[in-house]
């Protein structure tokens, strides 16, 4: 396979967005610690033109094609294209279709971005996204009742980028920071609809991300912020705090936040199942 020095290069081409692709190719690439994916994404490769200008592309600079077409006049010269130039090409989506079709025993319909249709699902996650960005770092506690999920936490536990993310899953999240000191608001007491999440992490790993974040604002004299006793007592009380309100524990010292929306998601579909069951 040719590459340059420890790069080579990856072509996605999608009629979509890109994001399914981008999303397949990149953990497959994260499995190659030796080699570093050079990305051309081409979204919205609808017509025979703007294939010519992809086609051009890949054989610029060979390397793997991944697509995402519906088009099978568009999907044949691609392929007949991968194969003149002997660089690999697959289909992400073609093999799981026919599976589908083989299922189901029905056809496909075509329609090219179908998942991104204006639909219901689409204004429940936009509706989400409005209500997570309004209630982020403990604003407007008044209306945490008409959350889904509440997310609680110290500092640089990551509550922010996991409330967005959930909300872009179209789960209504909020999320309140502990400060030792200061006291709860009376509504994170007295919760009985949303799934409130206490998410945890070590000191030695809440004093690295904050020592990164101070050094990012050019913020050296903080001194209280990230000292390993202060921080162990905030820890200490968050902890305190879940067990008094019986909240959910997360440890998100060694999690993504995809991983930890991913665990908070589970929790939130247990409880749900488990609501429907009483």
């Amino acid at each position: 396979m040719p590459t340059t020095g420890n790069y080579f290069h990856l072509h996605l081409v999608s009629d979509s967005t890109g994001e399914t692709l981008i999303t397949v190719a990149r953990a497959v690439a994260a499995q190659y610690a030796n080699a570093t994916a050079v990305e051309h994404v081409y979204p919205l490769v609808r017509s025979q033109k703007q294939l010519d200008r992809v086609l051009d592309e890949i054989e610029q600079a060979p390397g793997i094609v991944l697509f995402t077409l519906l088009e099978k006049d568009l999907v044949g010269r691609l392929e007949a294209k991968c194969k003149q130039i002997n660089i690999p090409s697959l289909s992400i989506i073609g093999p799981v279709m026919q599976l589908f079709e083989a299922y189901l025993g029905a056809s496909t319909t075509g329609r090219v971005g179908a998942q991104h249709v204006l639909n219901a699902e689409y204004f429940k996650r936009i509706d989400a996204l409005n209500y997570s960005m309004i209630h982020d770092d403990g604003q407007h506690v008044e209306g945490l009742e008409e959350a889904d999920v509440v997310l609680v936490g110290v500092s640089r536990t990551s509550k922010t980028p996991t409330s967005i993310y959930l909300a872009n899953r179209g789960i209504r999240t909020a999320n309140v920071p502990l400060v030792p000191g200061i006291p709860l608001p009376h509504q994170l007491e007295t919760l009985k609809k949303p799934l409130v999440v206490s998410l945890h992490a070590t000191p030695e790993r809440l004093i690295q991300v904050r020592q990164n974040r101070l050094l990012s604002m050019g913020d050296r004299d903080n001194d209280i912020y990230i000292d390993r006793q202060a921080v162990a007592d905030e820890v200490a009380f968050a902890r305190r705090l879940s067990a008094k309100f019986n909240w959910a524990l997360l440890d998100v010292t060694r999690r993504s936040i995809e991983e930890t929306a991913a665990a908070v998601m589970k929790l939130y579909a247990d409880r749900q199942r488990q609501r429907l069951a009483e």
